[in-house]
């Protein structure tokens, strides 16, 4: 018996989708400051890493960017109170969800879990809690943030 080459390709994706989650949930922390945390814990999170840190002030707080050896580049928003309302990811290596996420992760994980397997990114969208995720090996996108949390004035769709 043969298959066909959508059958293969969807089983593939399926596959790596599955592996994106396995390894979100395992892989050893090495995220910076967790959604909905204090932003002064960058800097131990950066020495942590072996990270590199840049920070860029805007209207709607700071943008803190930890770049890891590995190639991933982790940001954090921080509002003018210091807390994080989103993180982005972007690179080779997924970060560890778990620790990014914080107290968010458990209704992430139970959303990814509930959700329908289908092609393209996984996308999030709850009451308190938007993620969506996509890529593949060696290049990953993506992002998690707090509505209610997210400044006034400041654009969602920058998070990036």
């Amino acid at each position: 018996m043969t298959m066909s080459v959508p059958a293969r390709d969807s089983a593939k994706r399926r596959s790596t989708r599955a592996l994106v989650a396995l390894f979100a949930l395992c892989v050893p922390s090495s995220a910076a400051a967790m959604l909905g945390g204090d932003a002064t814990s960058v800097d131990v999170d950066r020495a942590q890493m072996a990270s590199s840190l840049t920070v860029t002030p805007t209207d709607a707080g700071a943008v803190h960017e930890l770049r890891l050896a590995s190639g991933t580049v982790v940001r954090e928003y921080a509002a003018p109170n210091g807390s994080v309302f989103a993180v982005a990811w972007e690179g080779p290596w997924l970060p560890d969800l778990r620790q990014l996420l914080g107290p968010y992760f458990e209704q992430y994980a139970n959303a990814a879990q509930a959700k329908p397997r289908a092609r393209g990114p996984l996308v999030i969208r709850e009451p308190g809690l938007v993620v969506e995720i996509a890529g593949h090996m060696r290049a990953f996108v993506g992002r998690a943030y707090v509505p209610e949390m997210v400044p006034s004035g400041f654009r969602a769709e920058t998070i990036r």
